[in-house]
C-alpha cells in the first residue's frame, strides 16, 4: 500500500483515517470498527463490502 494513498484515502462512512493492516491486506477504520478488503490490489471502500472487526480487533 503505498503511504501517500493511505494518507488521501479515508473512511466512506465516517470520512476517517484509515490505517492499512499489512497482514490481512485490509485499511481499518477504528472509529467505525470496519475493515475494508483488497481485490487485486484495489481497496473496496464499499459499507457493504467491509467486515466488522472483532473485540480483540478493536482495542489494538
Amino acid at each position: 500500500m503505498d503511504h501517500r494513498l493511505l494518507e488521501i484515502v479515508a473512511c466512506p462512512v465516517c470520512n476517517g483515517r484509515l490505517y492499512f493492516n499489512k497482514e490481512k491486506q485490509e485499511l481499518i477504520c477504528k472509529t467505525d470498527g470496519l475493515a475494508y478488503p483488497f481485490r487485486d490490489g484495489i481497496p473496496v471502500l464499499l459499507e457493504t463490502e467491509a467486515r466488522t472487526l472483532t473485540v480483540d480487533e478493536k482495542t489494538q
